[in-house]
């Protein structure tokens, strides 16, 4: 039974979300994110006054963490779980600190005993190989889509356009018809309009991936276009418009003129697509790991590598490397293996992206 709320700690929580919201400037995901580390901190403690925090009361929620299980799968919670709950806990209690109803009773020191142990950092921290479909594979996923009605047609110009542009399910919702140059072959992520990660805006150019996946979608934007009569603000992937039929039951019936609500449509397209090639279920972001292995296929340089990361949004290099750019382990073999042979004269006047990296980070400072 859920022990009854104390109302000091309630309103220390409002407080803080509110000081999130307004100094830190956070987002409602991360707001989101932050409560619910707060509250499953405050049940375990029985809801029991903040200002009586003790240490042990820390030490005893990591254990306990360690022992939870997903509602939903049954599973141990995940060590980057743990992590972001108990980082979330050590910020609260470091602003707990500083307020004059605590000051008296927390000390900075306190928060660092929701520092995670050596060992879960370690699990939590480490970055693991993430599967992405090839190019090969979504040119399948496209071929084994329909594309008989203006739905199978918007589907299939979806999975077209997140190649096409790496952009994120979130953002791919919020387009609107006026972001989208297909001229110029450009997309304006505007962060005023479009929820890009971090309220960032940039200009994404079409990545070279491939004359078909810019065909489909540029035939998709001209349809809205010409055929459907839509105009600059309404959305490039407009949601399924549901009426009832004969038997006084929901049915989909066209394009809407307004956009989904959120992401999770797009995530049940790319899931049936790749059920129809018969292939495991890529999400919409993989395709950003597929548009970075395209860079190494094209073996770009320091700048043109710069230039592919900025097209991602990435405001550093690394972080396209970090994140994005973990080779396959047949790839990584191949690189190892050939490194032990001699090079060849063609080899020989070959860039070292690596040094010029360095050079650019040297400039940088």
């Amino acid at each position: 039974m859920t022990s009854k709320r104390t109302p000091a700690n309630e309103r220390a929580k409002r407080a803080y979300l509110q000081y999130l919201a307004d100094v830190k400037g956070r987002d409602e995901h991360s707001l989101d994110g932050a409560a619910k580390a707060i509250e499953r901190f405050d049940e375990y403690n029985r809801r029991r006054d903040f200002r009586k925090f003790h240490v042990e009361q820390a030490r005893g929620f990591k254990v306990h963490l360690l022992g939870e299980r997903n509602v939903r799968t049954g599973a141990p919670l995940s060590a980057s779980t743990i992590k972001s709950t108990l980082a979330a806990l050590k910020a609260f209690f470091i602003w707990l600190a500083d307020q004059t109803a605590y000051r008296a009773k927390i000390r900075y020191a306190d928060a660092e005993y929701f520092n995670l142990t050596e060992n879960v950092a370690r699990v939590a921290s480490a970055h693991r190989r993430k599967e992405c479909p090839t190019l090969a594979q979504i040119r399948s996923m496209l071929n084994a889509m329909p594309a008989e009605t203006e739905i199978e047609r918007r589907d299939r110009a979806l999975v077209a356009f997140t190649i096409l542009t790496g952009a994120r399910d979130a953002a791919t919702v919020s387009f609107r018809l006026k972001h989208i140059d297909l001229e110029n072959g450009l997309l304006e992520q505007d962060a005023r309009e479009v929820h890009t990660k971090r309220r960032k805006t940039f200009t994404t150019w079409f990545f070279p991936v491939g004359e078909d996946f810019r065909r489909i979608v540029a035939e998709w934007v001209t349809f809205l276009r010409e055929e459907k009569g839509f105009g600059p603000q309404d959305p490039v992937f407009p949601k399924t418009r549901v009426v009832p039929d004969a038997d006084q039951c929901f049915a989909a019936s066209g394009l809407a003129r307004e956009p989904w609500a959120n992401a999770q449509p797009v995530r049940a397209i790319f899931r049936e697509a790749c059920a129809r090639a018969g292939l495991p279920y890529f999400n919409p972001h993989s395709f950003r790991n597929t548009i970075v292995k395209r860079a190494y296929e094209l073996r770009v340089d320091a700048e043109q590598m710069k230039a592919w990361s900025q097209n991602l949004g990435h405001d550093h290099v690394l972080t396209t490397f970090c994140s994005y750019g973990a080779l396959p382990d047949h790839r990584q073999g191949e690189i190892i293996r050939g490194l032990a042979r001699p090079k060849s004269e063609n080899d020989a006047g070959s860039p070292d992206v690596l040094k010029e990296i360095r050079k650019l980070l040297d400039k940088a400072g």
